[in-house]
């Protein structure tokens, strides 16, 4: 008796094969999803490696605004500026018509505009008003003295003193020639009354009209006057002067008297 063995058909065998391969191919496609998600993976641990340790990326960063320094003083801004969690930096000292040597009158940024944390701010702080050098005005007249330090943008005050110079020239000045002043400052202009050439009349016994009109004869000017009560010399007559009669003084020099005055009537 013959057995006949079994012999698959074409379609058999074809379908058996398909079959096998899909498996493969599923197989294969999990093994790519693993190796793409080790991929990714490694990737995105990298990207958050670089952007927190190396190059940090917006979305890690803390903003702060930029607080509104300008008109404080230095160390108000640099306090201003570290409690906003930034830092700071001057960068220039610059003359300013207004704001006091220290305070702050510029910053980069500007206020308000909103920055990372730690970033540096520029300031610049004021020098204060802007100086002007006393100019030398010793031996000019004093009217032209005085036009000198008021068009140098200063303030010219005059006092007199006896020199060996002519009447009327500008010895020197207070501050002197040279010094820094701010704009508007006072300058006392100190101008001669002249050599010592005048002998001081004597004063004592004369009225106060009299005593005037001695000085003014002799080119001396009557300054002061006040009473005081005297046993000597007649009311109203001077009993003492400064300076003291036949002193030389300069033509212009000022002579203070002092008149007697009557004694109160004793009860």
């Amino acid at each position: 008796m013959k057995f006949r063995r079994h012999v698959p058909t074409s379609g058999q065998a074809t379908k058996r094969t398909s079959w096998k391969q899909w498996l493969g191919k599923v197989r294969g496609w999990g093994r790519y999803r693993v190796h793409a998600g080790l991929f990714a993976g490694a990737a995105v641990i990298g990207y958050l490696a670089a952007a927190v340790f190396l190059f940090p990326a917006p979305i890690f960063v803390a903003n702060a605004t930029v607080p509104r320094v300008i008109g404080l003083s230095s160390d108000s801004a640099r306090d201003a500026l570290t409690q906003a969690s930034l830092k700071s930096r001057d960068v220039e000292r610059m003359p300013h018509p207004r704001a006091p040597a220290g305070q702050v009158i510029w910053q980069d940024p500007p206020p308000g505009v909103v920055v990372t944390t730690g970033t540096v701010v520029e300031l610049a702080q004021s020098d204060g008003p802007q100086r002007v050098p006393v100019p030398d005005v010793s031996g000019y007249d004093g009217n032209l003295a005085r036009l000198l330090i008021e068009a140098a943008g200063l303030t010219a005050s005059v006092e007199s003193t006896q020199t060996a110079a002519p009447r009327g020239v500008t010895v020197n000045t207070r501050p002197p020639a040279g010094s820094a002043a701010s704009p508007g400052g006072r300058i006392t202009l100190v101008v001669s009354r002249g050599a010592p050439t005048i002998s001081v009349p004597a004063l004592e016994g004369l009225t106060l009209v009299d005593a005037r009109t001695r000085l003014e004869q002799a080119g001396l000017i009557m300054g002061t006057s006040f009473a005081r009560t005297s046993p000597t010399g007649e009311p109203g007559t001077v009993i003492e002067q400064t300076p003291r009669s036949s002193t030389l003084a300069a033509p212009g020099t000022i002579v203070d008297v002092v008149l007697a005055r009557r004694a109160a009537p004793t009860p």
